[in-house]
């Protein structure tokens, strides 16, 4: 069985974007040499880079994978992680007790229920669109749309006021990323604790109210789950990941099209593509690429080497997402790529995205919507120009200028 190599560790990790929606080219090179590399991380830390498609998802539905940031070895990219309250975070619990408390809210995310919102969210993306063509031009489209619409969803299905959506807009892009101080990152997440903490309190003394909160408090009482913590860590889970990586979805997603002509052709022409072209977006431009890092509870041996008892694993589902060996020509947008098995965009196993089938429909409504109402939106300045976020989680634009 293969041994790391004597100079394991020297690629520094994260390696940094260059193009927002492509992974950096120094995965493709990293493959090549070895599906499973060590990288050095801060502090000294080393752990496992995994780029094969086959491995990657492979680990994300091995239970030996740990998604416990308490435990040693975990490879944390964020300063401060292990010191918080990971109650209620279903991205940071292991069974018995993830199953738990994901059993209490899936239900309100499976495809027939989700699709039940598609006039809602049909109804906010045509306001969203109206705005921008009665306003002055160029206008953001990420202050526009990419904001407004998963921010008023997630408000609506959870119950948050969305007079509260600055503040809790702030802090998600705070807790997302990976340069802010250990102090800052714990204090945002506490103030929202603190804030769905209230919330929760509120909607346990108005139960009939019909909002996924609401319900939450009653199935929390009914399974006799009395932790209250969990119940708020639960809800902002649910508020930070339904609004950052969509919103940011939503501006890589169009940009994408905007810069390929042929695909954007297409998918103008065809609106039965649009399914589809959602998949091949995310699968393209994987932008939640940092949160599926694991810790081996013992010994996992693959064809390439063995991860050992407590070391740490960064499975790069952007990596995976283009290995040539799944998807051919893996750097090119083709709209109606087929094969099998999928992209790993929404990760995998017991851990897959809650609330995939939600972004989804969100990131379909709005570029179908988009291009039929403004069939000629271009980029108001060169692509080259766009000022993106490197130092995230999850990556994307901070403002995406266009007109028509």
């Amino acid at each position: 069985m293969a041994e790391p190599a004597p100079d394991a560790g020297s690629t520094a990790f994260p390696i940094l974007r260059e193009c927002p929606f492509k992974p950096p080219a120094e995965y493709s090179a990293i493959r090549a040499q070895s599906p499973m590399t060590r990288v050095s991380l801060s502090g000294g830390r080393t752990a496992w880079l995994i780029t094969k498609h086959e491995y990657v998802r492979q680990l994300l539905g091995d239970p030996r994978a740990s998604s416990d940031p308490m435990r040693p070895g975990f490879p944390s990219l964020v300063e401060g992680q292990q010191a918080v309250d990971k109650k209620g975070v279903l991205p940071w619990l292991d069974p018995p007790e993830h199953t738990t408390y994901r059993r209490t809210v899936v239900s309100e995310f499976t495809f027939r229920r989700v699709k039940s919102m598609r006039p809602y969210i049909q109804e906010v993306v045509d306001e969203c669109v109206g705005r921008m063509l009665s306003g002055p031009r160029p206008t953001d489209l990420v202050q526009q749309l990419s904001l407004v619409l998963p921010s008023l969803v997630i408000c609506e299905l959870l119950g948050v006021p969305y007079a509260d959506r600055d503040m809790f807009q702030k802090r998600a892009r705070t807790v997302v990323s990976r340069t802010a101080s250990a102090e800052e990152w714990a204090g945002n997440l506490a103030d929202m604790r603190v804030y769905l903490g209230e919330l929760v309190d509120a909607k346990a003394d108005t139960p009939e109210e019909d909002d996924l909160l609401s319900k939450l408090v009653l199935r929390f009482d009914e399974n006799g789950l009395t932790d209250r913590e969990h119940l708020v860590g639960l809800a902002l889970l649910l508020l930070i990941a339904g609004f950052e990586t969509t919103a940011s979805l939503i501006s890589l997603s169009t940009v994408s099209l905007l810069t390929h002509p042929e695909q954007l052709a297409l998918f103008k022409a065809d609106p039965s593509v649009a399914p589809a072209a959602v998949e091949e977006l995310l699968r393209f431009v994987s932008h939640a690429d940092h949160v599926t890092n694991r810790v081996a509870t013992a010994d996992i041996e693959l064809p390439d080497g063995v991860i050992r008892e407590g070391e740490g694993m960064l499975l790069s589902t952007a990596a995976a997402n283009h290995d040539p060996d799944v998807f051919a020509h893996p750097d090119r947008l083709d709209l109606r790529r087929e094969g099998r098995p999928g992209h790993l965009a929404f990760g995998y196993g017991i851990h897959q995205c809650l609330g995939q089938n939600l972004a989804r429909l969100e990131v379909e409504v709005a570029l179908s919507t988009l291009f039929a109402r403004i069939p000629g939106l271009r980029l108001a300045v060169p692509v080259e120009e766009l000022p993106f976020t490197r130092e995230t989680l999850i990556y994307g634009y901070d403002s995406v200028p266009v007109t028509w």
